[in-house]
């Protein structure tokens, strides 16, 4: 099994890593290859996520970013791909052996359940939001990534500022 190092050395052009002051000089434990097996179960499990009404949107989102990344991606050792991989082909795996799928294949159905399994959650939302979401679902996946709370600050905001056209404000 391939190990992972962390190193201390410093490139001029890029942060390190982890700060100095977090690495522990104590021994390193390292993870059988049946917990390394379960992590990629526990990570794939996850996109079942997407199916329920009540995850937020930005843990959704965020999944969504993880499942269709950039192929060139694809070979990292907890990508998608390779969760799938992993856990179809292990003996190991708490699933049935069920041998290599075509990852492909598995995107293009997640991807064809994503506007009903988004459209499921924002159905409690307010018009202009599920319109917001759905018209331009990146940028909003963006704002979500730096502030999980940008829409419901969005929505407080829109509820404090009220609606300057409506029947109720023109008495």
């Amino acid at each position: 099994m391939e190990e992972v190092f962390l190193s201390n050395q410093s490139d001029s052009n890029v942060a390190p890593v982890v700060p100095d002051e977090l690495l522990d000089e104590g021994p390193v434990e390292e993870f059988t290859e049946e917990e390394v097996v379960c992590l990629h179960w526990w990570l794939l499990r996850k996109v079942r996520l997407l199916g329920v009404a009540s995850t937020p949107l930005a843990e959704k989102f965020e999944i969504v970013r993880w499942v269709f990344t950039d192929p060139s991606r694809d070979r990292q050792p907890f990508s998608f791909v390779n969760c799938l991989r992993v856990v179809a082909c292990s003996p190991l795996s708490e699933l049935p052996y069920v041998g290599a799928h075509d990852a492909g294949e598995v995107r293009a159905w997640i991807g064809a359940q994503l506007r009903r399994w988004f459209e499921a959650s924002l159905a409690t939302y307010p018009e202009w939001v599920r319109h917001a979401v759905m018209s331009n679902p990146e940028w909003v996946a963006d704002r979500l990534a730096v502030n999980p709370q940008w829409i419901n600050e969005q929505m407080r905001r829109h509820d404090e500022r009220g609606d300057l056209f409506s029947q109720d404000q023109a008495a």
